[in-house]
């Protein structure tokens, strides 16, 4: 019984009425999303209600920390959109399966710390590149339908009562903080717009005016596709980009949560939690999803902690579609609009503009391609495979430079080269050139006390060099080489001879 209370974090100090107060705000800000990344991938608005209902449930239970919350999202929509079309919504239930056994196989395997290699630069580049995505999202509200059927912009006093009432809420959220913090400032303005419109009777757009969102319990159903090695080569192209898609978009925003937070959760019980819950919303009729950024944060802001908050969303969004359609559906596009600029606002790193003359060249350019790619695209986890690339690359042309040489003779006419830097890859070129083969006396020493050879590449430099050497008929010694560079040597005897004279076990000539 005390492992049940833990899991729902009863055991700890929780304001239930902050917890289930910030629930019902996620609800009703999650209604819309889902409805509309549904329609994206092409599917009916149900799935992505149903996958918002099972991914907030599970991941709020099992997931890596408290207060972030999952759902139906555009980043996993944009993946599946094409096999909807193509295919059909049953590949789709069989690829959410698929995507979720290879995100419960990477917390197994523990690949959630993989998040650490993704530098600081690059989660900044993210973050504004999604809240620029979260803003632009909602100028489509500010769009109708003409009499030849496109979309275009409001004019008149439609327009106007419609921004009137977005800055309405955003003041409402903005200056609710300042009075007092007993009630969550979005839900607060929410409700009151909604107040607002139903005593005025004002005609604005609605919940219902972009999909009806009533329905059931969602039904158990496994996919009907074909169980054959053509079908498994069909879906796991888009199950591999969607499973890689969620746990990119989940374990940073986990990050995200833990700065705010001052906490830390768990990435490889994050992959587990999101596994599952794909795996589950594939079953009950959902298009799977991930963490939301944009959800997550309005529950942290609205002072949510505890799991409470995550599961009383889901469990209210069900009853919402339930039993609650026709009201929830007169709810005003406008709060909402509202709450999620504020949320685009708030997810925005605006101190990043502040370091652009502080931070170096390259960091601000991989946050500037982050963000570019991420707004352009719509792909989050390319935009952070791109930014980590390109550090990666920055990092290793920066210490391919630092690699230095100091040369002296001592008074037995041996010539001594102190290296400094790593030797690798990047390195290997500046390495070579330190070296006067020619020149050199009979008998020279190499000391890497103060670097480390670090690859394949670096080792097949050393080979050459002694080559070079040898044919010149002079003896090379290495010298204190640190442990793991004798493994490195050691175990290249199999595949290339490392020419270093003296000691045949560990190719070193002194050590320390």
């Amino acid at each position: 019984m005390k492992k049940i209370f833990n899991l729902f974090d009863f055991s700890q100090k929780v304001d239930y009425k902050i917890e289930i107060l910030a629930g019902l705000t996620v609800a009703l800000a999650l209604i819309p999303e889902a409805v509309a990344f549904a329609m994206i991938a092409g599917l009916s608005p149900l799935t992505g209600l149903y996958a918002a209902f099972v991914m907030g449930l599970v991941t709020s239970i099992l997931g890596g920390r408290p207060g972030m919350i999952s759902g139906a999202t555009g980043a996993v929509a944009v993946v599946i959109a094409a096999l909807a079309v193509s295919h059909g919504v049953e590949y789709v239930f069989a690829t959410v399966v698929l995507a979720g056994i290879l995100q419960i196989l990477a917390g197994v395997l523990k690949l959630g710390k993989l998040i650490r290699m993704v530098p600081h630069s690059v989660i900044f580049g993210f973050v504004n590149g999604l809240a620029i995505i979260i803003f632009t999202s909602q100028l489509d509200q500010f769009k109708t339908v003409n009499e030849a059927g496109e979309l275009v912009w409001m004019t008149g006093e439609s327009l106007y009562i419609l921004l009137a009432l977005v800055l309405l809420t955003m003041v409402i959220i903005w200056g609710l903080p300042k009075l007092t913090k007993v009630f969550p400032s979005s839900l607060a303005a929410i409700l009151a717009i909604f107040g607002i419109v139903a005593l005025l009777g004002i005609d604005t757009k609605t919940v219902g005016d972009i999909a009806s969102i009533k329905g059931g319990f969602p039904p158990f159903h496994i996919p009907m596709v074909p169980f054959t090695w053509e079908a498994i080569v069909l879906i796991f192209p888009y199950a591999a980009i969607m499973a890689g898609v969620g746990l990119i978009e989940s374990l940073l925003t986990l990050n995200i949560v833990d700065e705010i937070t001052e906490t830390r959760g768990s990435g490889n019980k994050e992959c587990v939690a999101q596994g599952t819950a794909n795996i589950l919303s594939g079953f009950f009729s959902g298009m799977g999803g991930c963490a939301m950024i944009g959800q997550s944060l309005i529950n942290v802001s609205s002072g949510a902690r505890a799991r409470l908050s995550g599961i009383i969303a889901a469990v209210m969004l069900l009853v919402f579609v339930m039993f609650a359609a026709d009201v929830i559906e007169l709810l005003p596009m406008a709060a909402l609009t509202g709450v999620m600029i504020m949320v685009s606002i708030g997810t925005f790193e605006w101190a990043s503009l502040r370091t652009f003359r502080r931070m170096p060249k390259s960091d601000v350019l991989v946050m500037v391609l982050v963000t570019f790619v991420t707004v352009v695209l719509h792909n989050l986890a390319l935009a952070v495979l791109v930014g980590v690339i390109i550090s990666a690359l920055v990092f290793a042309w920066d210490n391919a430079k630092r690699i230095r040489a100091r040369k002296y003779m001592d008074d037995k006419g041996v010539k001594h080269y102190e290296i400094y830097g790593p030797l690798f890859f990047g390195s290997v070129a500046a390495f070579n050139e330190k070296f006067d083969v020619l020149g050199d006396p009979e008998e020279v020493i190499i000391d890497f006390s103060e670097s480390r050879v670090v690859d394949m590449s670096g080792i097949e430099a050393l080979n050459k060099l002694t080559e070079r050497y040898l044919k010149q008929g002079k003896k090379l010694h290495l010298r204190y080489l640190s442990r793991d560079c004798r493994q490195l040597l050691r175990n290249a005897d199999e595949i290339i001879e490392v020419n270093i004279l003296e000691d045949p076990t560990y190719k070193v000539a002194v050590e320390r």
